[in-house]
């Protein structure tokens, strides 16, 4: 008698879109099911992943959040995707659903094509694909809440071997959907929202639906169990790029920057406006211990705007270290922004 598959649901969408908050929501509301999730991120420092072992929920256990880090995964899926299933589903007690948050430049079509594979095939199986989009930036035609955050994204892995248009890759991944979230209603008006779940209906392929949520907050009842067994299904997702060639990135720099303890989160927050605006840093994201307070401090910058909260306590064993990925354009000076932000506070 042959085994079940194992259900996936692929969330994807732009950086800024709110797919983790999705994936936490999720998490925290699993409708009984053992989940797992994959997060693919960039970087020395994985910010997403640390975001979601953060849920304070017993239905989110650190082991159950798996983070791809070796680059873009509709690029990388014979080197990471098959070896991290496989070793998902050789775990004692595998996952009853295997969530996996794509990079925001992730071309959904490949990934999918992998669950063709004949070690995967028999085993698991698309449950859906659910397309996060910003509905501001698509009513406004940008796509992504933040394009510089995107294009330092797309620079800072040296893996994605495409380089498509931001509006070819949002069509590509609603192409592919079998729903698409239009999330940060709040932040448009009936014209803008109208607006934007036009755009979202011209580009797809086949009728699907879009649902309108603030912060990811969706009944789990909508998102998972879709059955759409979507690697049967490619020829009605339709995309650009079957095919994709090599690109040039080289126009922004990463650097990773460990700070000092802070004594106030204002503090935190004034260096690293700071760093934006006198040494054009694009994005800065990571952890922050602050003096004499026991949670760890989430600091989110999008060049000059800073968004700081405190997400949990550390743990016991956890080393109070405070890190930074700081991305700029190509040539910014690390030594003068790692300057600012290790400054010791008086």
């Amino acid at each position: 008698m042959s085994l079940e598959k194992i259900p996936v649901t692929i969330i994807t969408g732009f950086l800024g879109s709110g797919k983790t908050s999705l994936v936490r929501h999720l998490l925290e509301n699993p409708m009984g099911r053992r989940l797992a999730v994959l997060v693919n991120e960039f970087g020395d420092v994985g910010v997403d992943g640390d975001i979601l072992k953060g849920c304070s929920d017993a239905n989110c256990p650190e082991d159950a959040i798996v983070e791809l880090t070796n680059g873009c995964l509709c690029c990388t899926v014979a080197d990471e995707f098959a070896p991290t299933i496989a070793a998902l589903l050789a775990r004692p007690q595998p996952p009853e659903h295997i969530l996996i948050e794509t990079s925001g430049l992730a071309l959904p079509k490949p990934l999918l094509k992998a669950f063709e594979w004949p070690d995967l095939r028999t085993r698991i199986t698309v449950d859906g694909v659910i397309a996060v989009a910003d509905a501001e930036a698509v009513a406004d035609g940008r796509f992504a809440p933040d394009l510089a955050a995107v294009a330092a994204q797309r620079a800072a892995d040296d893996t994605i071997d495409h380089d498509t248009p931001l509006g070819e890759v949002f069509e590509d991944q609603v192409a592919c959907a079998d729903l698409v979230i239009l999330n940060k209603v709040d932040l448009v008006d009936a014209q803008g929202l109208a607006q934007a779940r036009e755009t979202v209906l011209a580009e797809t392929p086949r009728r699907i639906p879009v649902i309108e949520t603030l912060e990811g907050r969706v009944d789990p009842r909508v998102v998972l169990g879709l059955g759409a067994a979507a690697e049967s299904d490619l020829d009605a997702r339709p995309t650009h790029h079957e095919e994709h060639g090599e690109h040039d990135h080289d126009d922004f720099e990463t650097v990773v920057v460990t700070l000092p303890d802070h004594a106030t989160v204002t503090e935190v927050v004034a260096k690293v406006e700071a760093v934006a605006r006198e040494h054009g840093v694009l994005r800065a994201k990571g952890y922050v211990s602050v003096r004499g307070k026991p949670m760890r401090l989430l600091v989110q910058g999008v060049g000059t705007r800073v968004r700081a909260q405190f997400d949990r306590p550390w743990t016991v064993d956890e080393p109070r270290v405070s890190r930074l990925v700081v991305i700029g354009q190509k040539g910014f000076d690390h030594a003068a922004v790692t300057a600012v932000l290790q400054v010791v506070p008086s």
